[in-house]
């Protein structure tokens, strides 16, 4: 790992502090994250491998993400203040946050030093992944769909108060066949 990928990494770790402290539901709430990962994923995805089992690792690892960032959207808090929505992770939505970032850092780490690279390597071979750039692309996925879901679960949700805390539309008075204007 080099100094940048320690940077980024811990840099996303810390980024659920942030997320702790209640803040107003804006576009740059949701374009921040977005633009993170699409940085990441210029970065790291130079191409898809699609031999052996490799779509099939990245489809495993994409679904974990999304399943953390549907839990992670839905353990987030969303209110209405001001008539403005405000957003904050509780408690349990950042522990989800640590535990993925925290195993992406962890795997990075391990897979970087001699033993933990001869057990990816003998994995990979047991199960047909054809290369190393086949984990960076299931890992980068996995971050993107926990980034994406839970994003799309805040706004829906949002979305939702909204329009359940708009006031009714006045009725219209029945017709009365007596009266004429």
């Amino acid at each position: 790992m080099t100094i940048t990928d320690w940077i980024i990494d811990i840099a996303l770790l810390l980024l659920v502090f942030r997320q702790m402290r209640e803040e107003r539901l804006t576009a740059r709430t949701i374009l921040l994250p977005l633009a993170v990962i699409g940085w990441a994923a210029s970065s790291y995805l130079r191409h898809i491998p699609t031999d052996g089992n490799d779509v099939a690792l990245a489809v495993v690892f994409a679904a974990t993400g999304i399943a953390f960032g549907l839990f992670g959207g839905l353990l987030t808090r969303v209110r209405r203040a001001g008539g403005h929505v405000r957003v904050r992770a509780t408690l349990g939505a950042a522990a989800l946050w640590v535990v993925s970032m925290g195993f992406r850092l962890a795997f990075a780490v391990w897979s970087s030093h001699p033993s933990g690279a001869a057990h990816v390597a003998r994995f990979s071979a047991t199960h047909h992944i054809t290369s190393g750039q086949a984990w960076v692309v299931a890992l980068i996925l996995m971050a993107f769909g926990e980034v994406v879901v839970r994003l799309g679960t805040i706004v829906v949700r949002a979305r939702l108060l909204v329009a359940r805390s708009r006031p009714a539309a006045p009725a219209v008075p029945a017709p009365r066949p007596d009266v004429y204007v």
